[in-house]
């Protein structure tokens, strides 16, 4: 009979249905390929399938990346919801399980005598097992794994977009970092400079070939050189300090490698199709994974329209006296079923309550897709137009360079005054910050595209 009703109960299980959608990936209007793409026929290859160490070839910046990847608070939160979400979908699957607990107790009862029946004692004792199954018939507590599973793919995606962001950042932080120091170096040759200038026209001054006006002047250029050092040093220091959190370290010195206009730029970026996006850039990844997650979610409330069914039982060993220990069998098999009559609108609002929510992350989910698309041909774009200016400021530079040494030779030649030397050496100063401005720039669209791609993740 208990094996009846068993198999009986296991039958049901397997032919049980599920309630809620089945799942479908949303369809995604994806362009045939990226607005200002390098090439007129895409290619599969894309630089975000590349490693981290092969786009950015600087040691040092490698070794800082590694230590941010291995230290970051950020990537090691990430590492907790995993577990976290490892944990629930072993609790959210032993649902589908029966619970079985283990009893036993002993109890010795002693009676007095009275006129009508003699003193007496009892001795009972018994030891068994008890289970309780909620029968899946209609998928809840699928629908439920199914959701804390995706929710656990999800977190793993999740921890893979922070380590190509942290990748990023590190990089955007180290480049930053390079062009502050670039910056100070300019800022510090042309004081030096300057300050050659301004011993030079004092001793003219002294001798009378010139008017102090010209010596006023002249320690201006110096004033306006001495005023971006320090700046330039705290910006520096600070820069520093945000590495080394980046890395989950104290404040302190960050090692150099290359100089700013060393560092390797690819000539040609792949980047790939844009369809690939959707498979390779872990926030669309997780994103997905969530609305999975929400879809399931649905079922699990639907399902509550419907009976609940359980099957309990016990079975055990039972003794009336010390003598006779667990000398009978007992055993207790039953079923119940709870069916929803009146609760208020509770199940219906907790539909809606799913539906809504899932109708939001899908939303989510396509608004992160458009944002990735114009992600990549934004930094499409800056790759090149950044080339372009870089390009145009080096000949700027070069012609402030020739523009400040003829002012001074036609300054020294008496042919002009030194209010054009000032004017010159100002323009050479901004020119030079300009150019390595437009370097650093040129290096972040880089690291722009590559993170836009979804690259940087990948171990």
């Amino acid at each position: 009979m208990r094996h009846k009703a068993l198999s009986l109960a296991l039958l049901g299980f397997e032919l049980s249905c599920t309630m809620g959608p089945k799942y479908q990936r949303p369809s995604v209007p994806a362009p045939p390929a990226f607005r200002d793409t390098a090439v007129a026929t895409p290619s599969p290859e894309s630089l975000g399938d590349a490693k981290w160490w092969t786009v950015f070839e600087d040691e040092e910046l490698q070794k800082l990346i590694r230590t941010a990847l291995a230290q970051n608070y950020d990537v090691r939160i990430a590492a907790s919801r995993i577990v976290q979400a490892q944990a629930q979908l072993g609790i959210t699957r032993a649902d589908q399980f029966p619970s079985i607990s283990g009893t036993g107790g002993a109890n010795r009862q002693r009676n007095p005598s009275n006129p009508v029946f003699p003193a007496f004692e009892a001795n009972m004792s018994q030891l068994g097992l008890s289970s309780v199954w909620q029968l899946d018939f209609w998928g809840r507590y699928r629908r439920a794994t199914e959701a804390s599973r995706a929710t656990l793919a999800a977190s793993e995606w999740g921890r893979k977009a922070v380590l190509g962001t942290l990748v990023s950042n590190v990089a955007t932080a180290y480049f930053q970092l390079r062009e502050l120091d670039l910056e100070l170096e300019i800022s510090r040759r042309t004081l030096a400079a300057r300050n050659e200038s301004l011993t030079l026209t004092r001793t003219m001054e002294s001798g009378g070939a010139i008017s102090l006006l010209d010596v006023a002047q002249a320690e201006k250029l110096v004033e306006l050189a001495a005023r971006k050092v320090p700046d330039l040093e705290r910006r520096i220091t600070q820069q520093e300090n945000l590495i080394q959190i980046l890395l989950g370290e104290n404040p302190g010195p960050v090692a150099r490698g290359k100089a700013l206009a060393a560092q390797v730029i690819p000539p040609a970026i792949p980047e790939g199709l844009p369809s690939q996006l959707l498979e390779r850039r872990p926030d669309i990844r997780q994103a997905e994974l969530q609305l999975v997650a929400a879809n399931a979610n649905v079922g699990v409330a639907k399902a509550m329209y419907f009976p609940q069914l359980s099957l309990t039982g016990t079975a055990g060993f039972q003794a009336y006296s010390l003598t006779g220990l667990f000398d009978s069998k007992v055993y207790n098999i039953g079923a119940a079923m709870t069916q929803p009559i009146f609760d208020f609108g509770r199940i219906r609002n907790n539909v809606r309550l799913t539906e809504a929510q899932k109708e939001e992350i899908l939303l989510t989910y396509l608004q992160n897709v458009q944002q990735a698309f114009r992600e990549v041909s934004d930094a499409l774009i800056a790759i090149r137009k950044n080339r372009e200016y870089r390009e145009r400021q080096q000949a700027l530079t070069l012609a402030a360079q020739s523009a400040a040494k003829l002012s001074e030779l036609r300054y020294r030649g008496g042919a002009s005054s030194y209010l054009e030397v000032l004017t010159s050496e100002t323009d050479l100063l901004d020119a030079e910050i300009d150019l390595a401005q437009a370097q650093l720039n040129e290096r972040l669209a880089i690291v722009q595209i590559y993170n836009a791609l979804g690259g940087g993740w990948q171990q």
